[in-house]
């Protein structure tokens, strides 16, 4: 299934990241997931929202540069080897996975993984 990423750049330095929870928050958007990745003078904030077009919108007016990019999602159990079923067919379809980054649901049961690939629509058929 397709969405919607939010992605920022962050300087690496104290309270840039409090502050774009404060805007969303501020905003009434709640983060779904994030993914944070550093390098030596900035981080990346790669998140989903509950609302998409809130959140971006929140931040640009916070002052943040916000990237808005398609990725795919798909369910998995919340068990051993979940994710490997999902990496086989995958690799069936030769897809090349640019990043990853997953979230549990409360219940325990099932798991959401996030994906970027270099092309979306050939792993969403392979997904299907």
């Amino acid at each position: 299934m397709m969405a919607k990423q939010i992605s920022i750049f962050l300087e690496n330095k104290p309270m840039q990241l409090s502050g774009m929870c404060k805007a969303l928050s501020a905003a009434g958007v709640n983060i779904s997931t994030l993914s944070l990745a550093d390098s030596a003078d900035f981080g990346i904030v790669r998140m989903i929202v509950d609302d998409h077009a809130k959140g971006c919108d929140a931040l640009a007016k916070a002052g943040f540069a916000v990237i808005e990019t398609d990725v795919v999602t798909a369910r998995v159990p919340d068990r051993p080897g979940g994710m490997a079923e999902i990496m086989e067919k995958l690799d069936r379809a030769g897809v090349n996975i640019k990043y990853s980054y997953a979230y549990a649901l409360g219940s325990g049961s099932e798991a959401i993984l996030v994906f970027s690939f270099d092309d979306n629509a050939k792993a969403e058929t392979a997904l299907a």
